[in-house]
């Protein structure tokens, strides 16, 4: 009996699942502007399929690569779920805020 299609199912399943609270995280935190660090993770983890010698580890690699090269477009479609109101905006402090400051700007 063969149980690797339902390995490498599960495990997109899960990594599906791991994947989208860190692109709401990264988005939250980060804005849209950080999909150059998806992008080369995607790519590293898609050289690693390629050189890697077990048939499950490499399905594996290439299932985190290219979740995050899906990850990019999610991150562009989470930016305008947030400017919907579906999801938090986080906001900026500026240094005005912070109660030492106000002494400074006097100087």
């Amino acid at each position: 009996m063969n149980v690797d299609g339902i390995l490498v199912g599960m495990l997109a399943f899960l990594l599906i699942g791991i994947f989208h609270p860190i692109v709401i995280w990264s988005e939250y935190y980060f804005s849209s502007r950080c999909w150059p660090i998806f992008f080369v993770v995607g790519v590293s983890f898609l050289a690693a399929s390629v050189y890697t010698d077990g048939v499950l580890l490499s399905i594996a690699f290439g299932i985190i690569g290219f979740s995050c090269f899906w990850s990019i477009l999610e991150l562009k479609e989470q930016e305008k779920r947030v400017e919907k109101g579906w999801f938090p905006k986080r906001t900026r402090k500026s240094s005005v805020d912070k109660p030492y400051a106000r002494s400074f700007l006097r100087f």
